[in-house]
């Protein structure tokens, strides 16, 4: 009886995952596979004692039930050779396990620069990552090629073997990009900015999606990946800039608003700066920059003064120069100037309008 329940149900199990895409296991793209086979040998090390402990349960239950005369030891307590195989053999699988998994998850950085296309081919150093600017809204995915000035609505194409460098915001609740062929998830946030690497390694159409859910209309917020030869994408690329419809301000303020089932848009041109004004969440012309707003705060915004900075700084790209701005509101501060100019050597260099703030604090 036990047996025939067994075999109906392996049966059944057959029979349901015959009908699963097992793309995650099967993928195109290389780190996507690779991030597959470390499913399969995590997989197959926990295995090593699950099973084990499952047949031994059957086991047990079956010899030692009350229909069998199996020995019965009452005062049995303890046996050394079980204490070492109980503990040894999970201890050596979880060492192995964490091993590999540090070494895998490592070597598979989403904000690391590939180092290979496929297990037998390197990244050409002469090949740089085609760059995408990946902004998630609800719901629909808007992607930015500042190679080409571009932009596309829930469509994206890339170039067979040329790594892709993707760089993710958001402009409402966080989401998740997956692109199960290509790579793995990651998260695209407000007012940040997360970093994917990837490629795929056959020409085709794939599939990419938010995987968590975002509201109302996530289950639309669906997307297909070109993967194309070269000639293939120079057409797509045209085909883009064919368009007569350019990504502005005023644009983008309207693509923004909440639409379900968005059809595929794209865009001939992108306004300069739009990427920054995306990640700082400053699109709208009422909108004040994140970058602003945390300079004004910085220098002791709030209350009254606080909106005065507020609308004296907006639009002023404080990261550009800090030293001056720091001169024009802190002067009382001057005695620790020498303080202040080694906080701003660890900037990037700045512009000649730092050094003319420093003497001008000097003077005061």
């Amino acid at each position: 009886m036990i047996k025939k329940c067994l075999l109906s149900v392996s049966f059944f199990s057959l029979i349901v995952l015959s009908g699963c895409n097992l793309v995650v296991l099967n993928p195109t793209g290389d780190v996507a596979a690779q991030q597959g086979d470390l499913i399969i040998y995590a997989t197959v090390l926990m295995l090593i004692v699950i099973i084990p402990v499952l047949t031994l349960t059957v086991f047990f239950a079956l010899k030692y039930r009350a229909a069998n005369e199996a020995r019965y030891e009452p005062d049995w307590d303890h046996s050394v050779s079980l204490e070492i195989v109980i503990w040894a053999v999970p201890l050596a699988i979880i060492i192995c396990l964490a091993g590999l998994t540090w070494v895998a998850t490592h070597r598979l950085d989403p904000y690391a620069d590939l180092t290979r296309i496929s297990e037998t081919k390197p990244v050409d150093p002469n090949v740089t990552p085609l760059q995408v600017q990946v902004v998630a809204m609800d719901w629909k995915w808007l992607f930015i090629y500042p190679e080409y000035d571009i932009a596309t609505v829930n469509e994206m194409a890339t170039i067979v073997d040329r790594p892709v460098e993707f760089k993710l915001t958001s402009t409402t609740v966080m989401n998740a990009f997956y692109v199960p062929d290509m790579v793995g998830m990651i998260y695209a946030m407000a007012g940040m900015e997360t970093e994917l690497n990837g490629v795929l390694n056959e020409p085709g159409t794939f599939e990419g999606f938010a995987s968590h859910y975002s509201g109302d209309g996530f289950s639309q917020m669906r997307f297909d990946v070109h993967a194309l030869d070269q000639r293939g994408f120079d057409a797509w690329v045209a085909q883009a800039r064919g368009t007569p419809q350019m990504l502005d301000r005023e644009t983008f303020v309207e693509l923004d608003a909440p639409t379900k089932g968005h059809p595929v848009t794209f865009y001939s041109a992108v306004e300069e700066d739009m990427w920054e004004r995306i990640l700082n969440m400053c699109v709208g012309e009422d909108d004040l920059c994140m970058h602003d707003m945390m300079m004004v705060d910085a220098m002791g915004g709030g209350g009254l003064e606080g909106l005065y900075n507020r609308e004296l700084y907006r639009g002023l790209c404080t990261a550009d120069d800090p030293a001056a701005l720091f001169a024009i509101l802190r002067p009382d501060l001057s005695n620790r100037m020498s303080e202040i100019e080694a906080a701003i050597a660890l900037l990037p260099p700045q512009h000649d309008a730092l050094s003319s703030a420093t003497s001008q604090v000097r003077g005061n």
